[in-house]
């Protein structure tokens, strides 16, 4: 079975940083306030546009968007966890 912790194992290093845990008593959508997140909605955006049907090399997304690779992991797992790429192999994305 599958813990919390072994979630936190495998996505802090993609993260570049310990990902915070709310408290129960806080909503969901506070814990990706922008105080909390490290990549600007510039950023973000820059790399969305990147990205099209046609699948792109995480690789080639890191050098056109002039960024950190944390910086475009970071907003691919955004991506990935709202459902809107998907991954191919040999490191490519697309949107969906």
């Amino acid at each position: 079975m599958t813990e919390a912790a072994d979630v936190i194992a495998v996505i802090e290093p993609i993260l570049g940083r310990e990902p915070r845990i709310p408290s129960a008593q806080e909503p969901a959508q506070e814990m990706l306030g922008p105080s909390d997140v490290t990549t600007g909605d510039d950023e973000r955006s820059r790399l969305i546009a990147l990205l099209g049907p046609a699948p792109i090399s995480i690789d080639d997304l890191i050098r056109l968007a002039r960024t950190s690779a944390t910086n475009v992991r970071s907003v691919l797992l955004e991506l990935e966890i709202a459902g809107r790429i998907e991954r191919h192999g040999a490191g490519l994305v697309s949107l969906i």
